[in-house]
């Protein structure tokens, strides 16, 4: 009896050693995104009734003391030296008048976000009903509103050379869409770009513990903050806040706070992500939470729905923002 070595045949569809997936590392913890969910939930969360009479009696009451202080120094420094004393009281008052400027501004913004949200809403009302003259009112409006913009000029020439050749209300947004709309959709998903990027490196690169949610949550408020300023907003402090709050709202409500391994894998090339650390498995999940963040205050911000013109789509984003963060080796 021979004993030679045995041949053995493989069969051509028997996968090579190298072909094998990668031994899944026990233990290791699926990146969620837990810094962008964390971020989302404290920006949406509305505070209790009580809670809000809290601060408010409370912001009287320093607000109170405050103001009698300064008034019984100011008063009390005249008395001792009146040149001095009124400098103070000089000082004071130039205080208070840059004060009520900020509230002007902030009531201004108010303003602003408001008349968006009426051209929005007759936009929505216009193509409900196939409504060509409310269309034509609304587009008439956005020419009046974008007027002292020059980013704006060539597209608001062209819309008003081409508002008598519509003849639905669909077509006469579609316009507007397209001649006035279009370079501030692609301002506005740049600045998702950034901010989705900046998110990302940050949770990968630094492990201070709450860094990765602090950098979310102020990278997302600047970036809803821009995206506002590009389609006209131009909102102040308290109304970037309320912005925040009503996208993450949207957000949270929507279930849109998770990611799955089916958005990433195309950017990462197959079993890539699992491959990965849990930090810059973390960054990329809250780079692609930030991108759906951006898509919503693109949706909540701007003056005409989508329609002729497509949503940026977030995978297409994530795409751009973070294939240069991490390379696959195909």
């Amino acid at each position: 009896m021979s004993k030679g070595p045995v041949l053995i045949e493989l069969d051509e569809d028997t996968p090579s050693p190298a072909e094998a997936p990668p031994v899944p590392e026990l233990g290791a913890p699926t990146p969620k995104g837990q810094a962008m969910q964390t971020a989302a939930v404290l920006a949406a969360r509305r505070p209790s009734r009580l809670a809000r009479w809290f601060w408010g009696l409370l912001g009287a009451v320093i607000g109170a003391a405050v103001s009698v202080a300064a008034w019984d120094f100011a008063t009390a420094m005249i008395d001792r030296q009146p040149i001095l004393g009124y400098a103070v009281t000089a000082l004071i008052a130039a205080l208070l008048l840059v004060m009520a400027l900020i509230s002007l501004k902030e009531v201004a913004a108010f303003g602003r976000l408001r008349r968006i949200d009426r051209l929005r809403l007759r936009a929505d009302e216009a193509l409900a009903n196939s409504d060509l003259k409310a269309a034509r009112a609304v587009a008439a409006d956005l020419l009046t509103f974008y007027a002292g913009r020059e980013d704006t000029r060539w597209g608001r020439d062209r819309l008003r050379d081409g508002m008598e050749d519509a003849f639905d209300a669909d077509a006469m947004l579609g316009e507007v869409e397209l001649d006035l709309l279009a370079p501030l959709d692609a301002a506005a998903r740049r600045e998702v770009e950034a901010a989705a990027r900046q998110v990302a490196t940050v949770t990968a690169v630094v492990p201070l513990a709450l860094a990765d949610v602090v950098a979310a949550l102020t990278s997302n408020l600047r970036m809803i903050r821009r995206i506002a300023e590009i389609y006209g907003g131009r909102s102040g402090t308290l109304g970037s806040w309320r912005l925040t709050k009503a996208v993450m709202a949207h957000i949270v409500a929507t279930g849109a706070v998770a990611v799955g391994d089916d958005m990433l894998e195309p950017i990462l090339g197959g079993s890539l992500l699992g491959k990965l650390s849990r930090r810059f498995g973390e960054g990329m999940v809250n780079g692609a939470l930030t991108a759906r963040v951006g898509v919503a205050a693109m949706d909540v911000c701007r003056p005409v729905p989508f329609g002729v013109k497509t949503r940026p789509s977030v995978r297409g984003i994530v795409q751009s923002a973070l294939t240069g963060v991490f390379k696959s080796d195909r």
